[in-house]
Protein backbone atom coordinates (compact mmCIF):
# COMPACT_ATOMS: atom_id res chain seq x y z
CA UNK A 1 0.00 0.00 0.00
CA UNK A 2 1.16 3.40 -0.90
CA UNK A 3 -0.14 5.88 1.55
CA UNK A 4 -0.47 8.66 -0.49
CA UNK A 5 -3.59 9.99 -0.59
CA UNK A 6 -5.31 12.97 -2.37
CA UNK A 7 -5.72 15.57 0.75
CA UNK A 8 -8.44 18.21 0.36
CA UNK A 9 -7.67 21.71 -1.61
CA UNK A 10 -8.42 23.59 1.06
CA UNK A 11 -6.45 22.26 3.26
CA UNK A 12 -3.43 23.10 1.28
CA UNK A 13 -0.53 25.48 3.15
CA UNK A 14 2.79 25.18 1.02
CA UNK A 15 4.99 26.92 3.12
CA UNK A 16 9.14 26.00 2.29
CA UNK A 17 10.58 25.16 5.50
CA UNK A 18 14.29 26.63 5.68
CA UNK A 19 16.03 23.40 7.09
CA UNK A 20 18.72 25.88 8.81
CA UNK A 21 15.61 27.03 10.91
CA UNK A 22 14.69 23.32 11.88
CA UNK A 23 17.80 21.89 12.88
CA UNK A 24 18.84 25.62 14.94
CA UNK A 25 15.14 25.04 16.40
CA UNK A 26 15.74 21.41 17.86
CA UNK A 27 19.40 22.22 18.61
CA UNK A 28 20.64 19.66 16.21
CA UNK A 29 24.19 18.68 16.23
CA UNK A 30 26.55 18.66 13.61
CA UNK A 31 26.32 15.15 12.59
CA UNK A 32 22.11 15.51 12.18
CA UNK A 33 23.39 19.35 10.73
CA UNK A 34 25.43 17.47 7.76
CA UNK A 35 22.19 14.68 7.27
CA UNK A 36 20.13 17.69 6.61
CA UNK A 37 22.98 19.15 3.85
CA UNK A 38 23.61 15.96 2.36
CA UNK A 39 20.66 13.94 2.23
CA UNK A 40 17.48 16.98 1.89
CA UNK A 41 17.04 19.26 -0.89
CA UNK A 42 13.76 20.84 0.17
CA UNK A 43 11.32 20.58 2.81
CA UNK A 44 7.38 21.90 2.29
CA UNK A 45 5.19 22.14 4.39
CA UNK A 46 2.33 20.70 2.39
CA UNK A 47 -1.02 20.42 3.80
CA UNK A 48 -2.13 21.21 7.27
CA UNK A 49 -5.58 18.82 8.41
CA UNK A 50 -7.46 20.89 10.81
CA UNK A 51 -10.93 21.60 11.72
CA UNK A 52 -11.11 24.62 10.04
CA UNK A 53 -9.52 23.11 6.84
CA UNK A 54 -11.72 19.31 6.06
CA UNK A 55 -14.24 19.58 8.99
CA UNK A 56 -13.07 17.55 10.76
CA UNK A 57 -13.35 18.11 14.67
CA UNK A 58 -9.82 17.89 16.91
CA UNK A 59 -9.46 15.55 19.29
CA UNK A 60 -7.19 15.48 22.28
CA UNK A 61 -3.23 14.60 21.01
CA UNK A 62 -4.70 15.32 17.39
CA UNK A 63 -5.42 18.88 17.30
CA UNK A 64 -4.34 19.01 13.71
CA UNK A 65 -2.55 16.66 11.43
CA UNK A 66 0.42 17.98 9.01
CA UNK A 67 1.39 16.74 5.95
CA UNK A 68 5.31 17.47 5.59
CA UNK A 69 6.85 16.88 1.42
CA UNK A 70 10.58 16.67 1.38
CA UNK A 71 12.67 16.33 -1.68
CA UNK A 72 15.44 14.06 -1.07
CA UNK A 73 19.26 14.49 -2.71
CA UNK A 74 19.80 10.84 -2.10
CA UNK A 75 17.69 7.67 -2.21
CA UNK A 76 17.74 7.40 1.49
CA UNK A 77 16.88 9.14 4.33
CA UNK A 78 17.99 8.99 7.61
CA UNK A 79 15.48 8.47 10.48
CA UNK A 80 17.23 11.53 12.63
CA UNK A 81 16.20 13.90 10.16
CA UNK A 82 12.50 13.34 10.68
CA UNK A 83 12.98 12.71 14.53
CA UNK A 84 14.53 16.21 14.31
CA UNK A 85 11.62 17.76 12.61
CA UNK A 86 9.12 16.00 14.41
CA UNK A 87 10.95 17.40 17.93
CA UNK A 88 10.37 21.18 16.20
CA UNK A 89 6.98 20.57 15.43
CA UNK A 90 4.19 20.21 18.09
CA UNK A 91 1.77 17.88 16.12
CA UNK A 92 1.29 14.82 14.26
CA UNK A 93 2.95 14.94 11.30
CA UNK A 94 2.70 12.26 7.72
CA UNK A 95 5.61 13.10 5.76
CA UNK A 96 6.07 11.83 1.91
CA UNK A 97 9.46 11.65 0.93
CA UNK A 98 10.35 11.77 -2.71
CA UNK A 99 13.45 11.21 -4.99
CA UNK A 100 14.25 11.71 -7.93
CA UNK A 101 12.75 13.74 -10.92
CA UNK A 102 10.05 13.62 -14.09
CA UNK A 103 8.77 10.24 -14.45
CA UNK A 104 11.73 8.82 -12.55
CA UNK A 105 10.78 10.10 -9.39
CA UNK A 106 9.08 7.91 -6.85
CA UNK A 107 7.48 8.49 -3.16
CA UNK A 108 7.61 7.27 0.15
CA UNK A 109 5.32 7.49 2.73
CA UNK A 110 6.80 7.64 6.36
CA UNK A 111 5.36 8.60 10.19
CA UNK A 112 5.31 7.87 13.68
CA UNK A 113 2.96 7.57 16.13
CA UNK A 114 3.17 10.53 18.26
CA UNK A 115 1.68 12.21 21.22
CA UNK A 116 1.80 13.99 23.95
CA UNK A 117 4.12 12.67 26.94
CA UNK A 118 2.21 10.99 29.73
CA UNK A 119 4.70 12.44 32.61
CA UNK A 120 4.65 15.60 30.45
CA UNK A 121 1.87 16.99 28.21
CA UNK A 122 3.74 19.67 27.23
CA UNK A 123 6.68 17.35 25.42
CA UNK A 124 5.16 14.97 22.53
CA UNK A 125 6.67 11.40 22.09
CA UNK A 126 7.16 9.56 19.02
CA UNK A 127 7.07 5.51 18.23
CA UNK A 128 9.09 3.75 15.79
CA UNK A 129 8.83 5.35 12.01
CA UNK A 130 6.76 3.22 9.77
CA UNK A 131 6.87 3.65 5.97
CA UNK A 132 4.96 2.50 3.03
CA UNK A 133 6.67 1.00 -0.25
CA UNK A 134 8.33 3.52 -2.71
CA UNK A 135 5.90 4.10 -5.54
CA UNK A 136 5.61 6.22 -8.46
CA UNK A 137 5.17 9.78 -7.48
CA UNK A 138 2.98 10.38 -10.39
CA UNK A 139 0.50 7.44 -9.44
CA UNK A 140 -3.09 8.01 -8.57
CA UNK A 141 -3.96 8.78 -5.32
CA UNK A 142 -6.57 7.18 -3.03
CA UNK A 143 -9.30 8.84 -1.31
CA UNK A 144 -8.73 10.09 2.10
CA UNK A 145 -10.90 7.08 4.48
CA UNK A 146 -13.33 8.07 6.41
CA UNK A 147 -13.12 9.71 9.64
CA UNK A 148 -15.85 11.30 12.42
CA UNK A 149 -12.62 13.38 13.64
CA UNK A 150 -9.14 14.40 13.56
CA UNK A 151 -8.11 11.26 15.96
CA UNK A 152 -9.62 8.70 13.79
CA UNK A 153 -8.05 10.01 10.49
CA UNK A 154 -4.67 10.02 11.97
CA UNK A 155 -5.25 6.54 13.32
CA UNK A 156 -6.33 5.10 9.53
CA UNK A 157 -3.09 6.91 8.12
CA UNK A 158 -1.25 5.15 10.68
CA UNK A 159 -2.56 2.08 10.55
CA UNK A 160 -1.51 2.12 6.74
CA UNK A 161 1.79 2.64 7.18
CA UNK A 162 2.17 -0.61 10.26
CA UNK A 163 4.38 -3.30 9.36
CA UNK A 164 2.32 -5.42 10.73
CA UNK A 165 -1.78 -6.52 10.05
CA UNK A 166 -4.03 -5.31 13.09
CA UNK A 167 -5.90 -7.70 14.95
CA UNK A 168 -9.99 -7.87 15.48
CA UNK A 169 -10.45 -4.83 17.75
CA UNK A 170 -6.46 -4.11 18.19
CA UNK A 171 -6.04 -0.34 19.95
CA UNK A 172 -3.76 1.88 17.75
CA UNK A 173 -1.25 1.67 20.94
CA UNK A 174 -1.24 -1.88 21.10
CA UNK A 175 -0.26 -2.55 17.29
CA UNK A 176 2.32 -0.01 18.03
CA UNK A 177 3.80 -1.43 20.86
CA UNK A 178 3.30 -5.20 18.90
CA UNK A 179 5.36 -3.39 15.45
CA UNK A 180 7.96 -2.48 17.74
CA UNK A 181 8.66 -5.49 19.16
CA UNK A 182 8.21 -7.05 15.17
CA UNK A 183 11.25 -4.86 14.10
CA UNK A 184 13.50 -5.11 17.23
CA UNK A 185 12.92 -9.34 17.02
CA UNK A 186 13.58 -9.22 13.42
CA UNK A 187 16.72 -7.49 13.81
CA UNK A 188 17.68 -10.49 16.85
CA UNK A 189 17.11 -13.11 14.12
CA UNK A 190 18.76 -10.97 11.54
CA UNK A 191 21.84 -10.95 13.88
CA UNK A 192 21.27 -14.64 15.29
CA UNK A 193 21.86 -15.93 11.28
CA UNK A 194 25.03 -14.18 10.71
CA UNK A 195 26.40 -15.96 13.86
CA UNK A 196 25.17 -19.15 12.47
CA UNK A 197 26.56 -18.90 9.56
CA UNK A 198 29.87 -17.58 10.57
CA UNK A 199 30.09 -20.32 13.88
CA UNK A 200 32.30 -23.22 12.76
CA UNK A 201 32.00 -25.38 15.96
CA UNK A 202 29.12 -27.76 15.50
CA UNK A 203 28.37 -27.96 19.17
CA UNK A 204 27.76 -23.94 18.99
CA UNK A 205 25.95 -24.45 15.80
CA UNK A 206 23.64 -26.50 17.53
CA UNK A 207 23.10 -24.08 20.16
CA UNK A 208 22.76 -20.91 17.62
CA UNK A 209 20.51 -23.08 15.60
CA UNK A 210 18.31 -23.58 18.57
CA UNK A 211 17.79 -19.87 19.89
CA UNK A 212 17.19 -19.09 16.24
CA UNK A 213 14.51 -21.28 16.50
CA UNK A 214 13.19 -19.72 19.59
CA UNK A 215 13.18 -16.60 18.04
CA UNK A 216 11.29 -17.10 14.66
CA UNK A 217 8.14 -18.84 17.18
CA UNK A 218 8.59 -15.41 19.46
CA UNK A 219 8.45 -13.69 15.74
CA UNK A 220 5.82 -15.55 14.50
CA UNK A 221 3.67 -14.90 17.72
CA UNK A 222 3.95 -11.41 17.16
CA UNK A 223 3.04 -11.03 13.41
CA UNK A 224 -0.05 -13.77 14.19
CA UNK A 225 -3.57 -12.45 13.74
Amino acid sequence: MSGLFAYPKQAEFDRTLPKNKIYEHSGANTRLRDLFVEQVEKIVWRYKLAPETINLAAKPGVPEIQVFAIQLKTSELHRDVLRCIDGAIQFPIIFELTHGQGAEARSQVVGAYKRPSETDPASWVCSDYFESVWTPAAAVRASLPLALDLGGLYEQLLRRLAPVIARPGEPLHDLVARAEKVTAKEREVAKTEARLAKEKQFNRKVEINSTLRQLKAELQSLTAR
